[in-house]
């Protein structure tokens, strides 16, 4: 059955729970918390001091890795070590905090105050304690002490956001049982959320988020302008240098007239442009001397087909001459 190893694997939690408390008492251990995977169950352990639970380089984990791995049959444990930020809010630290000094022989109605006081300076929304058991002394009744301060929730599934802790102390009048519930900082209940509130908060939210999108935006814009203006800058510096440059080019001629001598650039412009036309009368003259070739051979051709034609008329001509004669002659 698979309830049967569901139960098992909760057992075997509830007694590493047990030799925990009894080995970290010191360093206050408040819970433990097992999570398995295929190489190694890792085991975090909630310790209010944690240099206690660690030791001295490590030794105290890793005697308490030896005999987990011995006593409760769990295949390659690793432990790790979770402080607790705020102990005051924790319920179970500060039960345990309470049964430590309640044994040692402090009043427990100095240490209830204390304690109260300690929760909610640490933040804490509500706190109620609850003492019964030998409060009177020896000889006395057993009696009721309950001491609340703040907001509590007592009924309902929202009893669930409230973390209470059960402990029980011995000092030498008698047992004195005490339960303690906090409501932490962080925690909201449903029936305490506003709907106009949440709804502003979002609006809220919004409008931030459309001022940031718009200032990001108006910088990007203003960024490009920028840009823009310095390239106007330097296209109107480029205008201007070729402007210059192109005053100083007259002002130079006018001196070479006046000492009587022809700008070196002419002179190297014309020399460039000399054996340009030189290769482009070429090249006309060729085309020129190709196209004549042309004519003439087609002149040629038809003089040709001409003096062939005057040819074959004339020797018709004499070969009827010819016939007739002969025609003459026979009749004769």
């Amino acid at each position: 059955m698979i309830e049967r190893t569901f139960i098992e694997q909760g057992m075997k939690k509830i007694q590493i729970e047990e030799y925990m408390k009894t080995q970290l008492s010191r360093a206050g251990f408040t819970g433990l918390q097992m999570v398995k995977t295929p190489l190694v169950t890792r085991i975090v352990l909630r310790v209010a001091r944690p240099g206690l639970a660690i030791g001295k380089g490590g030794q105290n984990i890793r005697m308490l890795t030896e005999e987990i791995e011995k006593r409760f049959d769990i295949d390659n444990p690793q432990i790790e070590i979770q402080d607790i930020k705020t102990p005051a809010l924790d319920s179970r630290a500060t039960v345990d905090k309470m049964v430590e000094l309640i044994e040692r022989g402090y009043s427990w109605k100095s240490v209830v105050f204390r304690t109260t006081r300690d929760i909610k300076e640490a933040g804490a929304q509500g706190v109620e304690m609850l003492l019964k058991g030998k409060l009177s002394g020896k000889g006395g009744r057993k009696r009721k002490h309950r001491m609340i301060d703040g907001y509590m929730k007592k009924a309902g599934d929202q009893v669930k956001l409230v973390d209470t802790a059960k402990a029980s102390a011995y000092p030498k009048a008698g047992a004195i049982g005490i339960t303690i519930s906090i409501i932490r900082p962080e925690v909201v209940f449903p029936d305490k959320i506003n709907i106009k509130t949440i709804i502003n908060d979002r609006k809220n939210a919004e409008k931030v988020a459309i001022e940031k999108a718009t200032a990001e935006k108006e910088k990007a814009e203003a960024k490009e302008e920028e840009k823009a203006a310095e390239e106007k800058k330097e296209e109107k510096a480029v205008k201007e240098k070729s402007k210059e440059e192109k005053k100083e080019k007259p002002e130079k001629t006018e001196k070479a007239k006046e000492t009587g001598k022809k700008p070196e650039k002419k002179k190297q412009e014309k020399e460039v442009k000399k054996p340009v036309e030189k290769k482009e009368k070429g090249k006309e003259e060729k085309k020129a001397d190709k196209k004549t070739e042309k004519k003439e051979k087609v002149k040629t051709e038809k003089k040709s087909e001409k003096d062939g034609k005057e040819k074959a008329v004339k020797e018709e001509k004499k070969t009827e001459k010819e016939k007739k004669k002969t025609e003459k002659k026979e009749k004769k």
